[in-house]
């Protein structure tokens, strides 16, 4: 992976900060964030986070965070909003916050109270003493962090540059042992986080960024190693069964579904989905989960499987079997948690075609192609980590959390009154 670093469009960045009334540091900021989220084999689409901690002109510490809603590709001032750091520092060693709690926490340390959510990672961002703060998914990164006991792995390709972090449910949780990680590594530029992706850190804002770059770049190598090709995005070019798409959207367009208002179908064939659709085990393979968590929200557990000639009462019955999978998944969870959940819809939002390709389902164009864009990504993350080793995302009760998060339920709750 090459850095995207370019001292005269960062100057651009500094000046056009400046000029706003802005520090240089979230100027720096803005363009680190815009350069990771422009590729994406770093992050996609909401993923990932990064942070500033500055001085305001009063003295007091703050912590500019990316807020909820924006992407870091095209992120800008208002997208990274400033948050009192010491409310957030007190937490380390108070007790322990609902993830609710936490997020009214983060809304009352705002300056601007009209600002978006700051990232649920932004106690972790905080803990860090450092300025800049980074984390991603990358997918050489999940191709890697996707496989079991890879702590000694980890240690033989990075030594004590990275800190390893068991999995940890993203929000209070995690910011609370991933500090207590670093702090027994202070010499560390950076933190694995198993099944997850990665951090890095550093005072400076090409330093930390480009830590990111290094880090990611060796995790290529390892996979190189082991003759790994892992294949950069992937344009679609195999042809569509339009006869199938309209079944599909027959199927999908009825009474009682979230497209009964219509359904929006996003088609990605490239090499390495025809690869992932070609395998015969395909379907066992996306019964384990998704490559990194928080993709769950968006696509669901796992993908319905359909052969290339499937008619429509083929098609009825794959979504029967889904519904009844997804019902039995619920009641399985559910059960052992300690508030009553709501039941998201029983749809897939992933429909993969034997040896073809993959239908992202949204019901809005734009939900559709984000859903295609992490497809892409995570079948040539799934493909990499099955021919290093073996694909092993978070298991069913962990994804059931992440699924079924309080924050998002939250909003399930909101929506229906």
């Amino acid at each position: 992976m090459k850095s995207r670093w370019n001292d005269e469009t960062a100057a651009r960045y500094v000046e056009a900060a400046l000029a706003a009334g802005q520090s240089e540091a979230l100027g720096l900021r803005i363009y680190t964030s815009r350069i990771i989220g422009g590729d994406p084999d770093l992050v996609l689409h909401g993923g990932g986070n990064t942070s500033v901690k500055v001085t305001s002109a009063t003295g007091e510490a703050l912590m500019h965070i990316k807020g909820s809603g924006w992407d870091l590709d095209t992120i800008e001032a208002p997208g990274l909003p400033a948050v009192r750091l010491e409310p957030l520092l007190e937490t380390r060693n108070g007790p322990r916050l609902s993830d609710p709690d936490m997020v009214s926490l983060l809304r009352a340390s705002l300056i601007d109270a009209d600002a978006p959510n700051p990232s649920v990672e932004a106690l972790l961002h905080a803990f860090l003493p450092f300025a800049f703060v980074d984390h991603t998914h990358a997918t050489a990164i999940l191709a890697l962090a996707d496989q079991p006991d890879m702590r000694e792995t980890v240690r033989r390709i990075y030594g004590e540059r990275l800190a390893y972090v068991p999995y940890v449910m993203p929000g209070f949780d995690l910011s609370i042992v991933a500090d207590r990680i670093y702090r027994e590594h202070p010499g560390c530029e950076g933190l694995w986080l198993e099944n997850h992706g990665l951090f890095t850190f550093a005072d400076d804002a090409r330093a930390s960024y480009e830590l990111m770059i290094e880090f990611v770049t060796m995790a290529e190598q390892e996979l190189a190693r082991k003759g790994v090709a892992l294949s950069g995005p992937q344009l679609s070019d195999g042809p569509e069964d339009m006869a199938l798409r309209a079944r599909l959207e027959t199927a999908l367009v009825r009474d009682g579904s979230p497209f009964a208002k219509g359904v929006f179908l996003d088609y990605r064939s490239t090499a390495a989905i025809r690869a992932h659709a070609g395998k015969a085990n395909v379907e066992e393979i996306g019964l384990r989960g998704t490559v990194t968590p928080d993709h769950v929200i968006r696509i669901k557990p796992w993908p319905m499987v359909i052969e290339a000639d499937a008619d429509a009462d083929a098609i009825d019955a794959a979504l029967a079997a889904y519904a009844d999978r997804y019902r039995a998944y619920f009641a399985r969870n559910a059960t052992r948690t300690s508030e009553p959940k709501q039941m998201l819809d029983v749809y897939p939002r992933v429909v993969l075609v034997r040896n073809k390709g993959v239908y992202a389902l949204g019901a809005s164009a734009k939900a559709a192609v984000i859903g295609g864009d992490l497809c892409e990504q995570a079948t040539r993350a799934i493909n990499a980590a099955e021919a290093y080793g073996r694909f092993t995302p978070i298991g069913e009760a962990d994804l059931f959390d992440m699924e079924y998060w309080s924050l998002e339920q939250a909003k399930l709750k909101v929506g229906a009154n």
